[in-house]
């Protein structure tokens, strides 16, 4: 049987990537930087021989004309390039793929790609954390964004079967599973069927519309996420963290969507990575290598590593 090795969260921001200059002297932009590179190691050190993704999509890979709850990459997987981040044919372990969703089938109903586009939402920890780049990967991509989500307890769900998928696989792989995303903050993007402005209307059309021409939406939409304003928890933030390190996330599984966009943010909705990751890994013990609130990146960005207890 296969064995998970380690499990780590860590924030994504593409700014950190095109706009780094803006936030060089910034101290805790600095602390997630060495944060990640802390991850990094740690994930070295695990040496595994597959890393499980699970993450977002940005309206870059998945649109409203067809949004699955949970979508794995069993075939090609291609990282979307935005915001210089892996552009083109990633490695992928579409055999280890395979046994999820042949596993998960019993409990969920989970769709497959054999082309899956993938944004940020997955390339950003395979750019920041997998040494060398050449490890392969299994995406799996949770909706956070499109009303209504998978709740938290089905999330919590689906990593435990992904947990069981991986040790039962009948295989000998080292697995590391990272979780992409969160925390809080909030993005300025509509709900897809309460559009009231301008902008909203072309954001909605943006996510039905761009399966072929997502690109043609960037720069207004890169303006639109670049003039608003902030809206950090710190508080939420922490309580989460200190719940991972002790490897007990029960508190946060009774939360709604509504309750998530009102304490932390839309973009907290990307807590489910992070559940379904712990839930993978099962009983374990944590350390968080890095927190900043970074209002120029709108996120309470974090990186945290868990290790299983046996």
């Amino acid at each position: 049987m296969s064995t998970i090795v380690a499990g780590i969260g860590a924030s994504h921001s593409t700014l950190m990537n095109t706009h780094w200059d803006e936030v060089a002297e910034d101290p805790g932009a600095l602390r997630f930087r060495a944060g990640l590179e802390a991850a990094r190691d740690v994930l070295a050190e695990a040496r595994p021989d597959t890393v499980i993704i699970i993450g977002s999509n940005h309206f870059r890979g998945m649109f409203l004309d067809l949004m699955p709850a949970f979508t794995v990459g069993v075939g090609e997987v291609i990282g979307a390039g935005e915001a210089d981040t892996p552009k083109g044919r990633l490695p992928a372990d579409t055999a280890l793929a395979r046994t999820l969703v042949d596993t998960l089938s019993e409990d969920f109903d989970p769709a497959f790609s054999l082309r899956m586009q993938v944004d940020h939402g997955i390339t950003h920890s395979y750019q920041h954390l997998v040494p060398g780049l050449d490890v392969p990967i299994v995406p799996v991509v949770v909706n956070m964004f499109a009303p209504p989500l998978p709740s938290l307890r089905r999330c919590d769900a689906l990593g435990a079967a992904i947990g069981r998928a991986v040790r039962e696989d009948g295989q000998d792989k080292r697995v590391a599973v990272i979780a992409s995303g969160g925390l809080s903050h909030r993005l300025p993007w509509p709900k897809w069927y309460r559009a009231l402005s301008d902008d909203d209307r072309f954001l909605v059309e943006a996510w039905l519309e761009g399966r072929d021409s997502w690109q043609e939406y960037e720069v207004r939409r890169r303006q639109i996420i670049r003039a608003a304003e902030s809206d950090i928890n710190p508080d939420f933030d922490a309580r989460f963290l200190a719940a991972l390190e002790k490897g007990d996330l029960s508190e946060f599984l009774g939360l709604s969507a509504d309750d998530v966009d009102r304490v932390a943010g839309n973009g907290a909705q990307e807590i489910r990575s992070w559940v379904a990751m712990a839930a993978a890994v099962g009983p374990a013990e944590g350390v968080t290598h890095a927190y900043a609130a970074v209002p120029q990146w709108l996120t309470g960005m974090a990186v945290a590593s868990i290790r299983p207890l046996t």
